[in-house]
């Protein structure tokens, strides 16, 4: 996985931000979070070799912003540069979620239309309420691909409503850290019962720390969390049925 971190730090605005790894990672080092910079990685999708090629080869996917949220708001300073640097690379798939669709719309740049095909949009849901209102926005929204992460998935979901064919996948996953809230498999399974119902393929990505399964809750190693989603067995690959 190729990840491009081009600012670092966030703001908690939902649920899901109770426990976000960005903050716990920053604490063990003595660093707000909250404190919005610049990366040194910055043009990184745009440097080159010493004979001219690009450092990141073609045909590379690029995830984007990890370490915090690309439609946030501290950061439309610098945003024109990166969507320009993205419009300049057609030959890599960026891919970056976002827990301010919101704030979709303000941030595209003028030659938008209907999209980049080169950009690969996730909105991040982690209870119904999130996916209510967040979702409603994202299915009306001018993208070329369009996903939805459950991540970290706090309740039962009904995603029912929005996944439309627009919608090419949804992924799932449980939280890590401590203090860890419980990510129930029965949750996991109805969501993926309602991406097989509609064609739209699903990944069932991490357990999370704390999973309950069977009425029993295990206490899962983080190295573990994605090897066990794997065990399971159960992503939906929809396009194999075509």
């Amino acid at each position: 996985m190729l990840n491009w971190n081009l600012w670092h730090g966030c703001e908690k605005i939902s649920e899901g931000c109770q426990h976000c790894y960005v903050y716990r990672i920053d604490e063990m080092y003595g660093r707000d979070s909250r404190v919005i910079t610049k990366n040194q990685d910055f043009d990184l999708p745009i440097r080159c070799n010493r004979d001219g090629s690009y450092k990141i080869p073609a045909r590379q996917v690029v995830y984007t912003c990890f370490s915090s949220d690309f439609l946030l708001q501290q950061a439309d300073k610098w945003r024109a540069q990166a969507w320009e640097m993205i419009k300049a690379r057609p030959d890599l798939m960026f891919i970056f979620a976002t827990k301010r669709i919101h704030r979709f719309l303000d941030c595209i740049p003028d030659d938008w239309e209907d999209g980049y095909p080169n950009v690969s949009v996730y909105c991040t849901v982690e209870n119904q309420r999130q996916a209510n209102e967040r979702l409603a926005i994202f299915c009306n929204l001018p993208i070329c691909h369009k996903s939805i992460i459950c991540e970290p998935l706090l309740e039962q979901i009904d995603l029912s409503l929005f996944l439309t064919s627009q919608i090419e996948r949804v992924l799932v996953g449980g939280e890590s850290g401590p203090g860890a809230r419980v990510c129930k498999y029965d949750w996991v399974l109805d969501i993926r019962r309602q991406c097989i119902d509609r064609r739209v393929s699903f990944q069932f990505r991490q357990t999370g720390a704390r999973f309950q399964k069977d009425g029993r809750i295990f206490d899962i190693a983080r190295k573990l969390q994605s090897l066990q989603a794997q065990k399971a067995n159960i992503d939906y690959d929809a396009e194999s049925e075509y």
